[in-house]
C-alpha cells in the first residue's frame, strides 16, 4: 500500500517513546502490541480506502472525521471518543484567523488523527516522543493535544487584545492618521470574528470533555482538561472584549471626525454671515441702473467703508452676545 497520506504512525512505548510503522506493519497490529497513533491526511485517495475497508470505523464516524468543515465538538462512543477541534494556523504565509482543523478518534489502544494541513500541535507531539519526553498512553495524548492547541489560540487572542490595546493608545494622538487607524481597527475586528465562529464551539466541546467518563482518562486528566477549558473561556472573553474595545475606538475616532468637520462648518458658516450682508450691499449698489445715490462723489466710497466697518462691528457684538464666538 502506498505511503501516501500516511503522515505518521508511532507505536508508543509506554514510557514517553515511540517507534515508527509502515503500512505494512499497521496492518498486522494488535491491541496487545502496544498503543498506536495514526496521523492521516483525510485528503488523500488511500486514506480514504484505508478508512472505509480496514479502519473499522463505522460510516457516521468516517463521514465526520472528513467532513471539509467540521464543527469543533466532542462525542463519546462507549470507551470511545470523538474530538474535532479547530487551531491557529502557524503554517509559513497563512493567516492565523484561517483555522486549521484536527480531527481526532481516540481508542483506549489506538488514536487516529486527520487533517489537510499541518498543524504544529501534532508536530509538537511527534518531537516529544522522538526524544522520550511524550505522552506515555491514550489519555496523555489526548490531553497534550488539547493543551497545546488551546495554547496556541490563546496566544493569538493575546496577540489580538495588545494590538486592539495599541490602537485605543493611537486614537488618542491628534496627529494619528484616522482614516489609517480605522482600517486597522476593522482589520482587527475581522479577525476576531474569524476566530470567535470557531472558537465559541470549542469553548463548549472543551467543557463537555472534561466532563466525558472515559475509561482512559483518569481524575488527573480529566482536572487538566478542565483548566484547559477555563483557559478556553478566558480566551474567548478576551476576544469579545477586544472586539467590542475596537468597535468604540472606531466609535469614538468617527465621532471625533464628524465633531472636526461640524467645527470647519462652523467656521465657514460664521465667515458667510459676516460676508453676506456685505456682499448683498455690493451687489445692489453695482447694478448697471440710474438712479444709484453719490455715483459722482468721491467721498461716498470712504463712508461706504465705514459703514461696513460698523455693520462688521455690530455683528460681532450680536454673535458675542448670543454665545456663537
Amino acid at each position: 500500500m502506498s505511503t501516501e497520506g500516511l503522515l505518521h504512525a508511532l507505536l508508543l512505548d509506554g514510557k514517553g517513546g515511540a517507534r515508527p510503522l509502515e503500512w505494512p506493519d499497521i496492518l498486522a497490529w494488535k491491541p496487545a502490541d502496544g498503543l498506536l497513533w495514526l496521523n492521516l491526511d483525510y485528503s488523500t485517495t488511500e486514506v480514504t480506502e484505508w478508512l472505509n475497508t480496514k479502519s473499522q470505523l463505522d460510516p457516521v464516524t468516517i463521514s465526520a472525521l472528513t467532513d471539509s468543515d467540521p464543527r469543533p465538538r466532542v462525542v463519546a462512543h462507549g470507551e470511545n471518543l470523538k474530538l474535532l477541534m479547530r487551531g491557529i494556523n502557524n503554517n509559513a504565509g497563512a493567516a492565523p484567523e484561517d483555522m486549521i482543523s484536527v480531527r481526532v478518534w481516540i481508542e483506549p489502544r489506538r488514536v487516529l488523527t486527520l487533517r489537510h494541513r499541518p498543524s504544529t500541535s501534532v508536530r509538537s507531539i511527534v518531537i516529544d516522543l522522538d526524544r522520550g519526553t511524550g505522552p506515555r498512553n491514550a489519555g496523555e495524548l489526548a490531553l497534550l493535544l488539547v493543551e497545546r492547541m488551546v495554547e496556541h489560540v490563546v496566544s493569538r487572542v493575546d496577540v489580538l487584545s495588545d494590538a486592539v490595546a495599541a490602537c485605543e493608545d493611537r486614537a488618542l494622538d491628534d496627529e494619528v492618521k484616522r482614516s489609517d487607524l480605522r482600517r486597522e481597527l476593522a482589520d482587527h475586528r475581522r479577525r476576531a470574528i474569524a476566530l470567535r465562529r470557531f472558537l465559541a464551539p470549542q469553548r463548549d466541546a472543551m467543557a463537555r470533555f472534561a466532563s466525558i467518563s472515559v475509561p482512559w482518562l483518569d481524575p488527573q486528566h480529566r482536572a487538566r482538561i478542565g483548566e484547559v477549558s477555563e483557559d478556553m473561556m478566558r480566551a474567548i472573553e478576551e476576544l469579545d472584549a477586544a472586539r467590542e474595545r475596537a468597535a468604540v475606538t472606531q466609535e469614538e475616532l468617527s465621532s471625533r471626525v464628524a465633531e472636526t468637520a461640524n467645527q470647519r462648518l462652523y467656521v465657514l458658516s460664521i465667515i458667510t454671515a459676516f460676508f453676506l450682508p456685505l456682499g448683498f450691499v455690493c451687489a445692489l449698489l453695482g447694478v448697471n441702473v440710474g438712479g444709484v445715490p453719490f455715483r459722482e462723489d468721491n467721498w461716498a466710497f470712504w463712508a461706504l467703508c465705514g459703514v461696513f466697518l460698523v455693520g462688521v462691528v455690530a455683528q460681532l457684538w450680536f454673535f458675542r452676545k448670543r454665545g456663537w464666538l
